[in-house]
This record gives C-alpha cells, sequence and structure tokens, in this order.
C-alpha cells in the first residue's frame, strides 16, 4: 500500500502542481524539529512559531490560488450570462445546447478546484496529525482555533470556501434555467438522450450538501459506531461499492441492531421479579443481565471472522440462535430452573451480530452515504436501549395457554422470541448476499478519460478535513517512510490476533479505551442494579422503574444533536473529554447513600446527571478514538470495533458481576459497594486523561 505522500503526489492535477500544499517538505521539517528538540538545540517555543508560519505561508499560497482560479470562472460565467441575455431575444436550439454544454465545462472545473480544496485539507490535517504525534495533541486545536476565528482568516477558506458556493449556485442555477427554457423549445422525443437532471448539477449539488454545516451532527453521531473511512476513494471502489449495496440489506442491517439493543434491555424492568420467582436473591439479576454480555465477548470475535466471507449465514445464525436463546429464557419460568434462565441468556449472547453490523456498513454501503449510514446505527442503537425498558413497562398482565404462562416475567422473552422469527423470515426474502470483492470487479473497464471525469466528480463530494475524513488515521503508523517509496507490505496488513491488535494501540488509545471502559461500568451499573435499589428505597413497581429507563434511553439522541451540532463546535473535544469525565463522577458522587432518608430526587437527578455525561462522553471519546486509531486497526476480523465492543462489553460483565457479589453484603449496601468501584475507575480515568493530554508540555 503506497504512502500517504505518494498518493498526495499521484492526485495532484499536473497544471496546478505548484500550488499544493508541500506535505513532503513538512513532513521533513517535523522530523528535524524532533532531532533538534532531542539534541537540545531548539526549544518548543521556536518549533510551534516556525511551523505555524509555514503552515500560513503554505494555507496562503493555496487560498490565493484558489481565489484566482474562482475569479477565471466567475469570468467565465459572466461571459455565458451575457451570451444567454442575447437568447432570450432570438432564441436558437443550437445555441442553448452549446452555451449549456459550456456552463458544465465550467462546472467540470469547478469540480476540479473543489478536488483541489479536498486534497489540500487532506494534507493539512495529516501535517497536523503528524506533528502532534511528534509532539502533543495541543498545537492542532491553537492552530486552528486561532486561525479560524480570525477575522482575516485564510483559512476558513479552505473549510468554509463561500466564495466557492456562490459560484457553483451559479452553475447550478443557470444549467437549471437553460433546461427549462431548452423544454419549451425542443421535445424529448427529439433529443431523447438528453437528461432530465444534468449529473454536474448533481455532483455540484452533492459536494455543497458534505461541505455544509448541516452534517456535523451526522458526523458525530456515526463516529459512535466507529466505523472508520479509507481516504482517496478510487472510481474502482465506488464501483464495487454501488454492486454490493442493497437498501433493503441495509435496512435488515440496522433493524438486527435494533432488535438486539431491546433484547438486551428489555430484562432490566424485571430481571429481579424473575431471579426471586425462581428462588434465587433478587440481586442474582446481574448475573441473568450480565451472561448475555459474557457470551458476547466471544460471539464478536467469531461475528467479525464470518463476515469477512459472508453477512447473510451470520445473521441467520443470529436469529435462530436469539430465537431460541428467548424460547428458553421464557420456559425457564415453568420449569422452574435457573440454570435454564441463564443459558437462554447466554444463547442471546452468543447471537451478537453487532459486529457483522458494523463491517457491512464500512465494506458494502457506498462512501457517500456511509456517514449516514453509520449514524443509523447508532440510532437504532439508542432507540432499542430506550424501547426495550418501555416495551417491558407495558407487558404487565397473567395468564396461562396450556402450561405455559405468559406475566412480566415471562413476556419480554416471548415477545422478542416472536420478534426476531419474523425477523428471520424477512432476513430470507428481502436480504442480498454482496458481491465478493473479486466478482465486484470483473466488470467491464470504464475508457480513461470517463475515469479520470468519476474521479472530479465523486471525489470532490467525500468528506473534508472537519468531517468523516478525520476518522482515518495517518497512514504512515509510527514509522516514517519517504514519500516516493512504498511501506512494506507487512507493516499495512490487519492485526491477525487480539494481542497483536492490543500492541498497535498507542498511550493515547489505551486511554481513550480506558474511558470507554469506565462509561460502560458506570451506566451498567447503574441500568442493572436500577431495578433493585428503587424497589428497595422506594418501592417503585416495574413500571415506574421502566418508563425511569425508558426516559434515561430517550436523551441518547438529543443529546448527541446538542454536543454534535453545537458544543463539539464551541470547544475542544479533550476540554469536552475532561468535563465530561467529571461530571460522570460527580454524578456517581452524588448516587451514593451516605445520608439518611435517600430520597427520590437525589437518585434520580444523580443517575440522570451520570448517564448523560457518559453519554456525551462516549460521543467525545469514540471521535477522538477514531481520530489516533492505528490504520491497521481499520480493517480485518480484529478491528478498532471490535477493540471498542471487547472493552465495553468486559466492563459491563465485571459490573453485573459485581452487583451478584455485592448481593450478598445485603441489599442494604448494594449501592454503595457498587458504585465505588465506579468511583475508583472514574478517578483513574480522569487522572490518565490528564497525564496523556499535559505531560508532553
Amino acid at each position: 500500500m503506497v504512502a500517504f505522500g505518494k498518493k498526495l503526489k499521484d492526485r495532484q492535477i499536473q497544471e496546478w502542481q505548484g500550488y499544493y500544499i508541500n506535505y513532503k517538505l513538512m513532513k521533513k521539517k517535523v522530523k528535524q524539529y524532533d532531532n533538534q528538540i532531542k539534541a537540545g538545540s531548539l526549544d518548543r517555543r521556536h518549533v510551534l512559531k516556525d511551523f505555524s508560519r509555514m503552515l500560513d505561508n503554505q494555507i496562503e499560497r493555496i487560498v490565493l490560488f484558489m481565489l484566482e482560479q474562482q475569479g477565471v470562472l466567475a469570468s467565465r460565467i459572466s461571459e455565458l450570462n451575457k451570451q444567454q441575455e442575447s437568447l432570450q431575444e432570438q432564441p436558437d436550439i443550437s445555441k442553448i445546447i452549446e452555451l449549456r454544454e459550456s456552463y458544465r465545462d465550467v462546472g467540470r472545473d469547478l469540480l476540479k478546484l473543489l478536488f483541489f480544496v479536498e486534497i489540500n485539507a487532506i494534507g493539512l490535517r495529516k501535517i497536523l496529525k503528524k506533528f502532534d504525534k511528534r509532539f502533543g495533541y495541543r498545537f492542532t486545536d491553537y492552530y486552528v482555533k486561532t486561525r479560524a476565528n480570525h477575522p482575516y482568516s485564510q483559512l476558513q477558506q479552505v473549510f468554509k470556501h463561500v466564495g466557492l458556493g456562490a459560484v457553483v449556485g451559479a452553475i447550478s442555477r443557470n444549467l437549471a434555467d437553460l433546461q427549462d427554457r431548452q423544454g419549451s423549445y425542443l421535445s424529448i422525443y427529439d433529443q431523447p438522450s438528453l437528461p432530465l437532471q444534468d449529473s454536474v448539477v448533481d455532483s455540484l449539488q452533492a459536494a455543497v450538501d458534505r461541505l455544509s454545516h448541516s452534517t456535523n451532527f451526522l458526523n458525530f453521531l456515526a463516529q459512535h459506531a466507529l466505523i472508520m473511512q479509507e481516504e482517496f476513494p478510487t472510481p474502482v471502489e465506488e464501483q464495487v461499492d454501488d454492486q454490493r449495496y442493497h437498501f433493503m440489506s441495509l435496512i435488515l442491517n440496522l433493524a438486527n441492531t435494533f432488535l438486539y439493543m431491546v433484547n438486551t434491555y428489555i430484562i432490566v424492568p424485571t430481571a429481579d421479579d424473575y431471579s426471586m420467582s425462581l428462588g434465587a436473591a433478587a440481586t442474582v439479576c446481574g448475573i441473568v443481565i450480565g451472561a448475555m454480555a459474557v457470551a458476547q465477548i466471544f460471539s464478536s470475535v467469531y461475528f467479525s471472522a464470518w463476515s469477512n466471507r459472508s453477512y447473510f449465514r451470520p445473521l441467520v445464525f443470529s436469529s435462530i440462535v436469539l430465537f431460541g436463546g428467548n424460547i428458553m429464557y421464557a420456559l425457564a419460568y415453568d420449569l422452574k430452573s435457573i440454570p435454564v434462565l441463564l443459558i437462554g441468556r447466554i444463547f442471546c449472547g452468543l447471537g451478537s451480530a453487532r459486529a457483522v453490523n458494523r463491517r457491512y456498513i464500512s465494506d458494502c454501503v457506498p462512501l457517500k452515504i456511509r456517514m449516514q449510514a453509520s449514524a443509523g446505527f447508532v440510532s437504532a442503537s439508542a432507540l432499542g436501549m430506550a424501547c426495550g425498558p418501555a416495551l417491558a413497562g407495558l407487558l404487565q398482565t397473567n395468564f396461562k395457554i396450556y402450561k405455559l404462562t405468559f406475566n412480566q416475567n415471562t413476556l419480554p422473552g416471548w415477545l422478542m422470541a416472536f420478534a426476531w422469527l419474523v425477523y428471520l423470515i424477512w432476513l430470507w426474502i428481502s436480504f442480498r448476499e454482496p458481491a465478493t470483492e473479486t466478482e465486484g470487479n470483473t466488470g467491464p473497464q470504464e475508457p480513461a478519460n470517463n475515469v479520470e471525469n468519476d474521479v472530479l466528480e465523486n471525489g470532490v463530494t467525500q468528506p473534508l478535513l472537519l468531517k468523516v475524513e478525520d476518522n482515518q488515521q495517518d497512514d504512515e503508523n509510527d514509522q516514517e517512510y519517504d514519500e516516493s517509496e512504498e511501506a512494506p507490505e507487512e507493516s499495512r496488513q490487519p492485526a491477525n490476533s487480539i494481542a497483536e491488535a492490543y500492541r498497535l494501540l498507542t498511550p493515547s488509545v489505551k486511554v481513550q479505551l480506558l474511558i470507554y471502559f469506565m462509561l460502560k461500568y458506570a451506566m451498567e451499573v447503574l441500568l442493572s442494579e436500577s431495578s433493585v435499589v428503587t424497589t428497595y428505597y422506594f418501592s417503585w413497581s416495574t413500571g415506574t422503574v421502566a418508563i425511569f429507563l425508558a426516559c434515561l434511553g430517550l436523551t441518547v439522541l438529543p443529546i448527541n444533536v446538542v454536543v454534535g451540532s453545537y458544543i463539539s463546535n464551541m470547544f475542544e473535544d479533550r476540554q469536552i473529554l475532561l468535563v465530561s469525565e467529571i461530571m460522570v463522577f460527580l454524578g456517581i458522587l452524588g448516587s451514593f447513600h451516605i445520608v439518611s432518608p435517600y430520597t427520590v430526587p437525589q437518585y434520580v437527578c444523580s443517575g440522570l446527571i451520570m448517564f448523560v455525561a457518559a453519554e456525551v462522553l462516549e460521543g467525545v471519546n469514540l471521535s477522538l478514538l477514531s481520530r489516533v486509531m492505528s490504520s491497521r486497526l481499520s480493517r480485518g476480523t480484529y478491528n478498532g470495533g471490535l477493540l471498542s465492543t471487547e472493552a465495553g462489553t468486559f466492563a459491563r460483565v465485571i459490573a453485573d458481576v459485581t452487583i451478584t457479589l455485592a448481593g450478598y453484603l445485603g441489599q442494604s449496601k448494594l449501592l454503595n459497594v457498587t458504585l465505588l468501584p465506579s468511583l475508583l475507575i472514574c478517578l483513574a480515568s480522569i487522572i490518565a486523561t490528564c497525564y496523556t493530554y499535559n505531560s508532553l508540555y
């Protein structure tokens, strides 16, 4: 796989070669700074000043050239507008067609200019990331913030390119006008080959949509899925994406995600009652809830490996196992068997196909909608988390059919078994197995000139510096390659084991995974023991517990809207990260039963603070994690998504085991005993965050 500098050089438009960011020079400069600092011949303040000046010069050259080309395009449009005005007096069909093609030529040149901006934005992000990797994480935040907010900002021209937006609007309007006027003089039967909608207009509109602020929330939400993007998509890759993509198959993947999350949380309000009805202690609910997470630790690995070969068969297997697991969970009541109950939940965990859902989005969904699909994955999970407890609150009935009991304890199992049966039938009828990469590449080859046009028209519609492009880790990892050489093939391969994947983790990534572990642990303690704690202290009914948990789940999407659209634009990610950790810490601290009586407002308010802060923390943490994860962990079985899933699942298992063990001390001590580990882990994550982000400065 070719290093980034080589790819950057290959993608440059030759006649504009002298105006691109000089990535090779700046990369060597960063290495030179590092050597000089280690030798003691240069201090960091001088490095920051010198590197800032170099970046300013590079950006100024890019912006001035962009403005020059923008002026050329504006002049051409102005001349074409004069011709269009003359045609209004004396319409001529042939001249209208010729004028329309001239506007399209300007549109193609504008696409080249947008692609020029994109490549430079990617190069700028890469060199900033490389600098941060050498010297710390503060420089990028400082540089972007100071340059982007200045009234004479040249960096804003790269990020916002308002002037280019005006040119896009002029071309789109005039092409649309000519198309309408042409329809007045020319029948579609005379020129059937003319499309009703212009492809250049479509490409320009897609570029505008990608560059607008309206995608900020989608981008933030999509990063929760930790689905990393490849940069510089080629026409072949886009063609393969289109051949492998099937809309209904994507919907089925998202439905699988939704149903699995419902299946996970639908038993939480009633797990303690179910345990007691079978003769066990109420706190055994921790093991009942956690059994699913235990199995998921193993299922995530084999489903991830299975998705290398197929998507349909793993989803069928998942549905069958989940159907059987829920049947066993429901039958345990009449069989009076705790082992059957636990085995049923283990089967449900063995059917966790979230790894397949992630891989389908990353491998089979076209780049132009991959961010929306990733956001859909996260939204489906959040809605499932809220719907699970809400459904449990509605299943308040008790009746028998033959020897089978249907009550609040067994109905979650029966309902989910029916849901998975319906899903299996839908899956069997509607899912389409994606073509393999070999099959996808066997189609006819496009002519060279068409390929070149596709690079321009498809390339500029991909995310720029502040969009999903940030999800891709630096191609060069921890080794320095010259841009004219290729990286060793073995250094580009995916990890072959969990141990190898762990060795690829840098200290900052390990801190992000520790934070993820902490927040999942704290959230699992809050959710899993809520029924036992609220029954003991407040005598809440199952319906009240279900409403409380459903309300917590419903906060997920609104909180992400606020953070993704507003807070993330006002503060640096590491600032939001640290504040969120502190708020989780305060929420845990406020949940302790220290002063009697323990009140509902104290429990609800502290739990809400902890849960909301953990949700904010999860979004920002995964956003940072996606930017610092090695590119070798963006593909293969042992990828970054699997590592984060394993960290979160392991946290849930430990939390559920802690609840069960703490139950032996009595329900009066359960709350404080389970909150203490959460508090200590949260404190450790805060210290690790402060050390990681501040030790280099």
